[in-house]
């Protein structure tokens, strides 16, 4: 495989994903962050930006505005007071889930058109094979234990 091929190909797998994202007001990275949060409670805003790759002002300027909205709350790390640590509010978890997760099965079906069921379970499997495949850490998921 050729690297523009991949990279065409990634960039077709991120429009997939962002069409499995619902509206809501909050940008595709405002929302993955969030999805960060409630998955690794009590992260600092370094360990964020690890496991996104977004850039520390991006993290922070996200941070902020889920703050601004009660979807999160910070404090600084007692054993650092110069780091950021990050929670999400509990009561915005459910919240969270139910407007930020969605499968990427329909969109996947739509891009594929006309094919059949099978075609589409196919295409499902070879992708969430190749997401165990790679490094998962930075998967971010909001689970019912998030605080």
């Amino acid at each position: 495989m050729q690297s523009t091929d991949l990279f065409v190909l990634g960039r077709q797998l991120m429009k997939l994903a962002e069409e499995g994202l619902p509206a809501g007001g909050l940008n595709h990275g405002v929302r993955l962050v969030l999805l960060d949060v409630g998955a690794n409670p009590g992260t600092s805003i370094s360990g964020i930006v690890a496991r996104t790759g977004y850039p520390q002002s991006q993290v922070s300027t996200a941070v902020g505005k889920l703050r601004e909205l009660g979807a999160v709350r910070t404090e600084a790390d007692p054993a650092d007071r110069r780091r950021t640590l990050v929670w999400i509010v509990p009561s915005a978890v459910k919240r969270a889930r139910d407007r930020v997760i969605s499968s990427a099965d329909a969109a996947i079906a739509r891009a594929l058109g006309g094919a059949g069921e099978q075609d589409v379970a196919e295409v499902i499997g070879a992708l969430e094979m190749l997401a165990t495949r790679f490094d998962r850490a930075g998967v971010p998921r909001i689970t019912e234990e998030a605080s």
